[in-house]
């Protein structure tokens, strides 16, 4: 089996846009943001913040992962059912914590307790993918470069118009996920983007957003619709 991703080059792994540097991105960013919160020293509103745009990122990025990635490596690899069941269950355990400490108070230790349980979940995840299923999926498609190139731009075109926010009770595979992944985005993003803007931020910003999400959406959308007529071929 190939090595962790973490141990490989960018150039191994199949150049700046293959899906496997794109999701090493997304990981790096995530343990990033999970520091910053644990670090302590951030007033209370920005600390709340900080743990929004964790889950914001952990969920458009594990959408992506179920909708193009997992259904990839089922097809391709014999042990891909085995593999991608244990994740898809670490991703509902992670919406079901979500959920969980929206319904928390801040101030409550709980809610603290919660939080560190969401954070070793996505820590956990993402050393399984790092170093078992990203490899895995590497060697199921021969170390492509020009493939991985590909799944990585389907990936991000995907994860651009994912929901981002907990889902629990939506299916973790295709064609539950897709088909209710484009009007939760569109809600998702509708209620991100509507956030008090900061100060001094024009007031442009919301509406602006909500048109590019509306667009991102529809081209999710075909990107679905494209990939199942050719596997349907």
């Amino acid at each position: 089996m190939s090595r962790s991703i973490t141990l490989q080059s960018v150039e191994e792994l199949g150049g700046q846009s293959s899906v496997l540097a794109r999701q090493r991105r997304d990981h790096e960013e995530l343990d990033r943001l999970m520091h910053r919160y644990e670090s302590g020293g951030l007033p209370s509103a920005e600390r709340q913040q900080t743990l929004k745009d964790i889950f914001q990122l952990t969920f458009s990025h594990a959408f992506a992962e179920e909708t193009v990635l997992w259904p990839a490596l089922r097809r391709l690899a014999p042990d891909g059912e085995e593999l991608t069941s244990q994740v898809e269950e670490e991703h509902q355990q992670i919406n079901e914590l979500a959920i969980e400490i929206q319904c928390t108070d801040p101030d409550d230790p709980w809610h603290e307790q919660l939080t560190a349980d969401a954070f070793a979940l996505i820590r956990q995840d993402i050393r399984d993918e790092e170093d078992v299923l990203l490899p895995r999926l590497q060697e199921a498609l021969g170390h492509d470069a020009a493939r991985l190139r590909r799944l990585g731009t389907t990936w991000e075109t995907v994860r651009r118009t994912s929901p981002t926010r907990p889902h629990p009770a939506v299916s973790r595979r295709p064609p539950g996920n897709a088909l209710a992944g484009i009007p939760l985005s569109i809600l998702d993003r509708i209620r991100d983007a509507l956030r008090p803007a900061p100060p001094g931020t024009s007031s442009v910003r919301p509406i602006a957003a909500v048109l590019t999400t509306t667009v991102l959406a529809a081209g999710l959308g075909f990107v679905l619709l494209r990939n199942r007529r050719s596997r349907a071929r």
